[in-house]
This record gives structure tokens, sequence and C-alpha cells, in this order.
């Protein structure tokens, strides 16, 4: 687990000195505290050693380690036996010694025990059909000078981040957005589009990132820049519309196997490995397999707060006891200005999941402990574990035999009051009811948004929204339901298939990636095998979702496994309690900051309507916390961007 960056470019005046690659690296140090390497081509060398001085003639490659296998002769930059190929490496590759055999066997000379090696050499074999092949979670970047290329790939679901700036005749990529920033003239102007999306979805979709010009390597592709062009390509796709015909029994052998091979994958670990054990059905069943895998007890880490409605430790503590795992319970109180400032500061671009809060906290005080974390992350999506899986499929059944569609406009629906409890029954009927008559993914994103369309309108300045592009933010979920086929598959399974294209990578992934390589913590999600994703995805929906709950196949399959309090308790999520904090700690710096005269998201939006979301929340008469949220989020980042 690494951070990558560099460059390729033409003319020597506008590439990249070896200062300027080590000040990337340098930038994204955290990814990589225990080595770094830095290579560039050969004619900047002299006697194997870096000219401090000099320009590169056109490419230069720079790493950042966090030692997980290999400590010894894992370096990188790696070359293969010629050195034509040069490759840094973000990532893990959980079959490598499988790759290695075939390899060797081939006639390949391995001088390390690395998984990166393996990529360079089935790279020397296959060419850019080498990324079918690995199992991992990976961001790539590959000099291949016999051909004058540079190669850029990104694992299929997007756990690894990997951003490029493509400028005339220079691509300059890396791990973070935050190495790019430290390039002389980097673009810093604003895409209004992805301010469009960013109120919408909590994230900035890719290929977008926030500033015009930089752009997101989408999941299961590879990039190929040879003569100062690029050409993208998908890597990887699955039939998403195809539905298995499988019985119960069949499917939880196959389930027990999959996931236990994808559990086992992830335990190879030349440093101290633990997990994630939030106490829900994913990260239990995640821990309950590797304790079985393991000769010792498993390291277990859990985060509480103060606020019941927000703990879940002590499910986490019955799991623990149940599989003997040597468990260990953090308690915080969080520091709701502080950690914001810092989540501003590391993501980089605009990023609003408030289970980001404690993610971080987690991750920094699991790191204290172990170098690798297991997490249960994906369960959800591929078996129905959402609460909005459910509601969409009532809502189906109430649109196929009710004329239900008024209760959209309905008075007494809009009536229904507002409230700060988590688990509001009248907030989540009132939404529910709000979505009715509409198609089935309209109805599906009016649940996850966060501002709707005529939110968003009423929220912007006329000058902004003239700025707006034809694109709306719909389509991106919208593209995603479409390739699972509707005419195929019922909206529940086209509804997971978007979320793992879309939610998957550009909010979870993204917020355990930034959150844990923050703290220099590699996790891992068996859950996400790309394999099992693959089967998971066919298995048709009476196995998923049985008699009004979710996660019915993964309960028959493990049911004996876990204390039978975790089967029935309530899903909570992973969340933090944002309407309170802004009516308390966060309440002076919101009305400062989102309020004041001179605040930078006055340019995007008109203040009244800021001023109406503030004082429904401050007064009570409507929970406006997660909107908020993505409001401060903007502001502070836009702060932050102007003081660089």
């Amino acid at each position: 687990m690494c951070g990558i960056a560099g460059g390729v470019w033409s003319a020597q005046s506008s590439g990249l000195s070896i200062q300027q690659l080590r000040t990337m690296t340098d930038a994204i140090a955290h990814r990589g505290p225990d080595d770094e390497g830095l290579w560039v081509s050969p004619a900047n060398q002299q006697s194997n050693h870096l000219v401090e001085t000099s320009w590169s003639d056109g490419v230069a490659l720079g790493f950042r380690r966090l030692s997980i296998i290999d400590l010894d002769t894992g370096r990188q930059p790696m070359s293969n036996e010629d050195a034509s190929v040069q490759l840094v490496f973000n990532g893990e590759i959980y079959n490598y010694r499988e790759l290695r055999h075939r390899l060797e066997g081939a006639g390949h000379r391995f001088g390390s025990q690395s998984d990166t090696e393996t990529i360079v050499h089935l790279y020397e074999d296959l060419g850019t059909d080498c990324f079918k092949h690995f199992n991992g979670m990976f961001a790539i970047a590959l000099w291949d000078s016999k051909k004058n290329r540079l190669v850029l790939a990104r694992d299929r679901l997007g756990k690894k981040p990997l951003f490029y700036w493509h400028s005339g005749d220079r691509l300059f990529f890396a791990s973070e957005l935050k190495a790019l920033r430290t390039l002389p003239g980097f673009p810093t102007q604003i895409d209004p589009s992805a301010i469009d999306s960013y109120l919408t979805y909590q994230y900035i979709p890719h290929p977008m990132t926030i500033y015009t010009g930089v752009n997101k390597l989408p999941p299961g592709h590879f990039l190929v820049f040879e003569n100062g062009r690029i050409e993208i390509q998908r890597y990887w796709d699955i039939d998403w519309s195809y539905q298995a015909n499988i019985s119960l029994d069949q499917a939880k052998s196959e389930l027990r196997t999959r996931l236990t091979a994808a559990v086992e994958r992830r335990l190879r670990s030349d440093v101290p490995l633990g997990a994630f054990l939030s106490g829900g059905i994913d990260s239990s069943l995640v821990c309950a397999i590797a304790q079985k895998l393991l000769s010792t007890p498993l390291r277990t880490f859990a985060i509480g707060f103060s606020e019941a409605d927000f703990d879940e430790t002590q499910y986490a503590a019955s799991v623990a006891k149940h599989l003997g795992t040597k468990h260990e319970r953090f308690e915080v109180q969080p520091d709701a200005v502080g950690i914001l400032d810092a989540l501003v500061d590391h993501y980089d671009e605009p990023f609003s999941d408030s289970s980001a809060v404690p993610t971080w906290y987690l991750c920094e005080l699991t790191r204290r402990s172990v170098t690798v974390a297991l997490s249960g992350d994906g369960g959800d999506e591929l078996f129905g574990g959402y609460e909005r899986y459910r509601a969409l499929q009532l809502s189906e059944q109430l649109q196929r035999w009710l004329p239900v569609g008024w209760l959209s406009s309905s008075r007494w629906i809009k009536a229904l009051p507002d409230s700060n409890a988590r688990r509001s029954v009248l907030r989540r009927i009132r939404r529910f009811c709000e979505a009715l008559g509409q198609s089935s993914p309209r109805r599906y994103i009016n649940w996850i948004q966060i501002f709707g369309e005529q939110a968003r309108i009423n929220l912007y300045q006329d000058a902004f929204i003239e700025a707006l592009p034809n694109r709306d933010p719909f389509s991106f979920l919208d593209q995603a339901w479409t390739k699972a086929n509707p005419a195929q598959r019922d909206p529940m399974s086209c509804a997971m298939a978007a979320d793992l294209q879309t939610y998957i990578p550009c909010d979870l992934m993204t917020k355990v990636d930034m959150a844990s390589m923050r703290h220099s913590l590699e996790a891992r999600q068996p859950f996400l095998d790309y394999t099992l994703v693959e089967w998971a995805m066919s298995l048709p929906l009476g196995l998923k979702m049985h008699r009004g709950k979710g996660k019915w196949l993964l309960r028959e399959t493990f049911k004996n496994e876990l204390p039978a309090e975790i089967w029935t308790r309530p899903k909570m999520g992973f969340g933090i309690p944002i309407a309170k904090w802004f009516r308390t700690s966060l309440k002076d710096l919101t009305i400062d900051a989102l309020l004041a005269s001179d605040a930078k998201c006055h340019q995007f939006f008109r203040p009244e309507a800021i001023r109406t979301l503030v004082d429904e929340h401050m007064q009570g008469r409507a929970n406006q916390g997660y909107r908020l949220w993505n409001l401060l989020v903007l502001e502070l980042w836009l702060r932050r961007r102007d003081s660089l």
C-alpha cells in the first residue's frame, strides 16, 4: 500500500525536475512513510544517481511505500530484466503467488518476493491484457520504453484512487490531488458540473474532479498516453443483466466457499493485521471467517460515541466474545470543528459523507496496533442490506396495485413533522411518499440525494445556472442503472448494480482509502473481491431479500456463526449526530462561514436560500443537517483552496 506520482512529457521546458517529483511524493508521504523511490529516464542519471538540478528528458516516476509484503526487497520503482519496463504501484495483488508460478514457468526471473514484480512480468507477456488477470486493489503507472508509452490502470471497483492532468504534450498523475497541486501551472478553475454533482451525491463522480481539466481514471479502466494522445479503455465489466438459475442450497455452498477464499486471500501480510468490527452483519462475518483461518486470536477494533443512538459497540463486544478475538473498543468525544477542518484539508476536493468522521477516528486508533485491517464494506450492496432497497421493493408493489402517485404532492404528507432522531419513522414515511409515482431510478435517487433538482435550482445564483452545461447529475446513476437492463432484472437488483458502479468507488472507497491512508493503514475489503461480486450480482433477488428483509442468503448460510442478536438487531450504519452538532458545537462556525458577507460559496449560491436552510435547522422546523454539512464542507474547502 503506497502512494505514486509522476509524469510524461515531450518538451524539457514543460517537464519535472527531480525536486518537483520529490515534492509530489512528499505531499503523499502519509501513504507510504516507510520508504521512497524516484526514477527518471536515463538521460538524467549519472552512475545510477539522480541529478538534482537537471530536467528529465520525458519520464519521471515517484513512489512512497507502506511496507506490507516482502519488506526487504519489494522496493519501487521496479523494472523488468532489461529495464525497458518501469513500474510504480499502489495496492495489493492477492493472487500474485499463483501468477508468479506461471511466470517462472515461462522463464521470467524474479529478484524479489513482492507482488509488484508480478505486474511487471505479466505486462511483458500480455501487454495491457495483464490487468484482467489481477485480483486485488491497485493503481498502476507503467512506463514502456520500447513502445514509448505510459500506461495507467485502476482496479475493477475503484478501491485505489488515481488522478491525472493532461495538458498538451504532458500528462501527470498521482494517488491524490494534493500531489498534482504542487505542480506549476496546475489548473484551479472549478468545474460547475462538479459542484452540481457534489450537491446531488455528496461526492464528485468519476471521471470528473472539482477542477476543470483534471480527471479521475474510472474503475476497471486503463489509460495509454502515447505521442501526446490519451486512449482510455475498459478492461473489466460484467453482464449486470445476467441472472443465474441456482437453488438455495447451491447458493449457500458457493457463498461460503467464495467468501472464505476472499478473506483468506486478504490475510496475506508480513506486518500486523486486524479487522474493523462494528457489530453489524458484514464486519462480523469477515471477522468470523478470518478467526477460523487463523491460529491466533484476530485483533478487532470498534469505535464508540457517547451518543447512544450512534454507538453500536455493545454488539461488537458480543461478537468479539463469541469469536474469541482480541478486541479493543475506543470511545471518542469528537471535536466537531477540528475533525471537519482535518477532513476538508485531507480529502482534496469536496466530500461530505459524514461517516468519514467515525472512519477517520477508527483508522487513526486502529493504526496504533496494526498496519492492515479487514473491513465489511460491500456486503450491503451485494446482498440487499440497505433499507432503500426494501423501500424500492415496497414502492414497486404499491405502484403496481394502487394509484399512489398523488401521495407525492399530498398536503398531509408534506405536513408530517421532521425529526432529529436518527431513525425517525415520520421522516422516512415522508421521504418514501414524496418519491412515489416516479420511475424506479428517479425514485431511488430521490432517496439518496442531498439536494434534489428543484432544491438545487432554488439555491443557485442565476449566473451559476447559466454556467452549468446541459448535463443532469442524475445521468451518472441512470447510466449505471441501465447497464443492469431493467427489462430483464428487477429494480432492486438494478439499484444494487448501480451502487456498485457509483456509490462504492466514488463514496465508500474514497472515504475508506483517504481516511486509512492518512494514518498509514491499509484497509482490505473481502466482500469486494471481484470474483465474489460477479457471482453475487448474478443471484436472483429472492436469495437476497426475503419477506421484507435483506441479506437473506448471508443469514441462511452463516446463521450459526454469529450471536443471534446480530441477525435481528436494527441496522445503524456508521454515523454521527450531525443534526445536534449544527445546533451546538458547529453552530457558530456554520453561521460565520455560510452567512458571512464574504462567504466563498455565495459565488454559486443565493445567500437568502442558505439562510433559510440555516434558520429552519437552528429553529427546529426541519432537519437540514446533511444539507448544511454538504454546504459547510464546500465553503471550508473553497477557503482552503484560495489560501494555498
